[in-house]
């Protein structure tokens, strides 16, 4: 599980440290008259991303021949009427389109036009707290008492009732970035484990039921998605 969460923390802190380069080869180094790295680098201290991360990412932005990165979002056919929504920071678009399809291909995706799945999902800022963290009342009361938009609960299988299954399933709450950061200082003050997002999360509008199989190809094509280097992250609304 450690393994799982390292993972999620070095593809935020990569995220942010992409956005600060980008920022400073825009604006320059010095967040006083960069408006646009003040805003990054709070957002950082909000997620509690290490300070030498942000430090050597605003160096390298000064290395010759590094480039300022471009977001691009590829859109996916999944497995059983899914879709997968597929978030890129790059700085060489050519590469990072060429690895997306190589490996929608190789696991038996579908690469879809723009535009196409992405109306299925809305976007909002999102806490993700595993059910074995928290109480769901508690969730709840915290929810209210900030106001949140909504605490949406995992999705429970037949199957799902192991320790090691439950690990994996998560609360989420919802909210708008006005009152993002009230949320993670009450969690942190009731002493509650959470993830963050990376800025923001896309959350699907309705979610489809997909059979085992087709969930067990769509989890394979998601996984090696995000093994590589310039996607950020995949979203999906596969139930």
């Amino acid at each position: 599980m450690q393994g799982a969460n390292d993972a999620k923390k070095a593809k935020l802190y990569s995220k942010v440290g992409k956005e600060v380069v980008s920022a400073v080869k825009k604006g320059g180094p010095n967040p006083v008259s960069n408006t646009a790295l003040a805003a990054i680098l709070e957002k950082a201290k909000e997620l509690d991303v290490p300070k030498d991360i942000l430090e050597r990412n605003i160096k390298r932005a000064s290395d010759k021949g590094q480039e300022a990165y471009i977001e691009k979002v590829y859109e996916v056919y999944g497995y059983g009427g899914v879709g997968v929504i597929v978030e890129v920071s790059t700085d060489k678009i050519n590469r990072s389109v060429a690895r997306v399809r190589e490996v929608v291909k190789d696991c038996g995706g579908k690469m879809a036009d723009p535009g196409s799945i992405m109306f299925k999902f809305k976007r909002a800022r999102v806490v993700n707290v595993k059910v074995t963290d928290a109480d769901k009342d508690q969730l709840l009361n915290i929810a209210l008492d900030v106001g949140a938009d909504d605490v949406i609960e995992p999705s429970l299988d037949d199957d799902d009732d192991s320790e090691e299954d439950k690990s994996e399933r998560y609360y989420k709450i919802v909210s708008s970035s006005d009152n993002y950061a009230e949320i993670l200082s009450k969690l942190r003050e009731e002493g509650i484990t959470f993830e963050p997002d990376n800025g923001s999360e896309l959350l699907p509008l309705t979610s489809i039921e997909a059979d085992d199989e087709a969930k067990e190809l769509n989890k394979e094509l998601m996984a090696n998605l995000l093994d590589l280097d310039d996607v950020d992250a995949v979203y999906t609304d596969q139930k």
